[in-house]
C-alpha cells in the first residue's frame, strides 16, 4: 500500500484531533465548575455526581482518542502507518479507512482481543 496517499486521512485525523481537543477543554471547564458545594437537596446531588461521573468518563475516553489520534500521526510522518505494529505485516486500506487510528492488522487485532477476553 505504498502508493496510497496518506494526506486525506492525516487532514482528518487532525480534524478529529482539534474537535476532541476542543471538548475535552468544554468538559475540563465543566469539571472545575462543578468542583463548588453540592446542592443541599440530595436528588439535585446524585443528579450532580452522576454527571459528573459521565463528563470524567468522555474525558477520559476523548484523552485515549487523542492519545490514539497523535500516534497514528506520528507513524504517517514516520512512513509506517500502514504497518501492523504487532507483526510488521500491511494493514488493509479498508480498516485504515474505518479505524484510521488503529494500530494493528485486522489479525493481530483479533488475536489481542480473544487474549484480553
Amino acid at each position: 500500500m505504498t502508493t496510497t496517499n496518506f494526506e486525506d486521512i492525516k487532514r482528518e485525523l487532525e480534524a478529529k484531533k482539534k474537535s476532541l481537543t476542543t471538548r475535552l477543554n468544554k468538559i475540563n471547564r465543566h469539571l472545575r465548575q462543578a468542583d463548588g458545594p453540592l446542592s443541599a437537596d440530595s436528588q439535585e446531588q446524585a443528579q450532580e455526581l452522576e454527571n459528573e461521573e459521565v463528563l470524567q468518563a468522555l474525558g477520559t475516553s476523548g484523552r485515549e482518542e487523542v492519545k490514539k489520534i497523535s500516534m497514528a500521526l506520528q507513524r504517517i510522518e514516520a512512513g509506517t502507518y500502514n504497518e501492523c505494529s504487532e507483526c510488521g505485516d500491511d494493514i488493509a486500506e479498508r480498516r485504515l479507512q474505518a479505524l484510521p487510528y488503529t494500530h494493528l492488522c485486522i489479525e493481530c487485532a483479533t488475536e489481542a482481543e480473544a487474549n484480553s477476553s
